[in-house]
């Protein structure tokens, strides 16, 4: 049974959802993944083996507003109020999660303390983006995208358009882990709720992998966010 199948006989969509804290945080290492995913582990030790669990990155203004993110090694992103630490949890966990509420979490010597929190559901927007796909051929293209479409396959899902873009490294003790970002355009609604659950390659309490909804197709080399 494909994935797709599988979305479509789910009787509640929201089985999984995005939990979404609003937090205090001036600045934040623009490659805090590993750090992020650490502090999270440490505070919520269930959640490096929830399956369908997965973090998505903290990232600063757009850049089509005039900003652009620094990229310098060791550069620091300068964080709104408006910015939110998000999950991608089961629902059941939500309450689990919710003993995040009132911790400052220690981000690579950087302060953020987290507090409300609410529940967004995964959207039916049928072009999707992952700022970052973890597989082995991520510095050669053509291999990345045969890639993509191989595991996109297997999961049953068949976008009518499939764009990749840059490459960035995520820093770990171990290794650099190497991404690529990628856009899927024309899936079905029930495809794009299965990619949004199931995610895509490896490392998704890395913040690699998790797809999020998209208006629309652009230049993914000239993404800076």
């Amino acid at each position: 049974m494909s994935v797709e199948d599988d979305a479509a006989r789910q009787d509640d969509p929201g089985d999984i959802v995005d939990a979404v804290f609003a937090i205090s945080c001036r600045s934040l290492p623009v490659d805090h993944a590993y750090a992020l995913s650490q502090a999270i582990h440490g505070a919520l030790p269930w959640f490096a083996d929830e399956p369908g669990a997965g973090l998505h990155t903290i990232h600063g203004a757009p850049s089509g507003s005039g900003w652009m993110r620094p990229e310098a090694a060791g550069a620091v992103l300068q964080l709104s109020r408006r910015t939110r630490l998000v999950l991608r949890l089961p629902r059941a966990r939500l309450g689990d999660a919710a003993a995040l509420l009132g911790r400052t979490l220690d981000v690579a010597g950087w302060p953020l303390q987290v507090d409300k929190l609410s529940a967004r559901p995964l959207s039916r927007i049928t072009t999707l983006f992952s700022r970052g796909v973890v597989f082995t051929a991520a510095d050669d293209e053509a291999a990345f995208l045969a890639a993509a479409k191989r595991a996109l396959g297997a999961l049953g899902i068949a976008p009518e358009t499939i764009l990749c873009g840059r490459v960035t490294l995520v820093a770990t003790p171990a290794r650099s882990v190497q991404t690529r970002s990628l856009m899927l355009a024309g899936l079905k609604p029930a495809q794009s709720l299965a990619l949004q659950r199931h995610g895509l390659g490896e490392a998704r309490t890395l913040g690699c992998g998790l797809f999020i909804p998209h208006k629309g197709i652009g230049d993914l080399r000239a993404r800076s966010d």
